[in-house]
């Protein structure tokens, strides 16, 4: 009967939220659903101590403190779009949160930065083939646009506009921060935008998603966003970077070395939050606070 009701609620706000914060919604309140029937008690409304008792259980898991937390907000979330009061603001729930906090930290692990160095690197390793001049846009891309995995296979070819100058400029019709799809253009210079050509000339595309997968000399229609996860740390690899650094790289490491790049060219924190579509500047800080403490 609950997770009947919760399916419904989750049906029912699911055009209002980005996919991801959706699954993170499902994900996260179905495994408290299944805690509470394990307690013979009831996960909506949910009685404080169950959700603190949750919480402080999944801790024990191996799971990270930010993994805690938005179990917590998912949990207050489904909550609040049902229409009742918020558990998850209990003395004891805060209290459950801050014992965690500590025990587990608050530590961010970032990704390994794909600055200019490293980048140069990479890219000295992508072949001339078809995947080669994939992954060349791809790293510049991703460098040049500091743009999330999901933004970058979201682009389209129809939304590029190439000026005289062999530049271009790309529209982001949605990202992370401009969930009403307002929409933002994207300024690319002379190199991106060749690597760009030069794809769309061997690959044959005239229209659709830019991004592609390639399978032997035939392009796929879309571009699964794990892959550049896998495309980068292979390219890392190829470019004989050690494991332990190829461990640490991952889909974000580009937009975290250009930020990255960014700070130390002198670049403010205003335009740092605008170049990579950041709201706030403790996320910001995430990124360039090992290098700023260097400046």
């Amino acid at each position: 009967m609950i997770q009947e009701k919760f399916e419904l609620l989750i049906a029912h706000i699911e055009d209002g939220y980005a996919p991801n914060t959706i699954r993170a919604y499902r994900a996260d309140f179905s495994e408290f659903i299944l805690f509470a029937e394990r307690n013979s008690q009831c996960p909506l409304p949910a009685d404080p101590n169950l959700i603190a008792n949750f919480l402080v259980t999944t801790s024990h898991s191996g799971i990270k403190n930010s993994t805690v937390v938005r179990k917590a907000g998912s949990i207050s979330a489904i909550h609040r779009f049902a229409n009742l009061s918020d558990p998850t603001k209990h003395p004891e729930v805060k209290l459950s949160l801050r014992k965690i906090a500590r025990r587990l930290g608050t530590k961010f692990n970032q990704a390994y930065p794909i600055d200019k160095k490293l980048l140069s690197k990479m890219l000295a390793v992508c072949n001339d083939d078809l995947s080669g001049r994939r992954n060349k846009m791809l790293l510049l891309l991703a460098y040049e646009s500091l743009r999330r995995r999901a933004e970058l296979v979201s682009l389209r070819v129809e939304d590029i506009e190439f000026d005289d100058s062999a530049r271009s400029a790309i529209l982001l019709r949605k990202s992370k921060t401009d969930q009403s799809r307002n929409g933002r253009w994207i300024a690319l210079g002379p190199e991106t935008t060749a690597s760009i050509v030069a794809w769309l000339d061997a690959s044959k595309i005239t229209n659709g998603f830019l991004l592609r997968g390639v399978r032997g000399s035939k392009v796929t229609s879309g571009f699964d966003p794990c892959l550049v996860n896998r495309i980068f740390k292979k390219l890392a690899t190829e470019a004989g970077s050690p494991s332990f650094i190829v461990e640490q790289i991952s889909g974000h490491s580009t937009r975290v070395g250009c930020a990255q790049d960014l700070l130390k060219s002198g670049a403010s924190m205003l335009q740092l939050m605008v170049r990579g579509g950041w709201s706030k500047p403790d996320t910001v800080m995430r990124y360039v606070g090992k290098v700023s403490s260097f400046l």
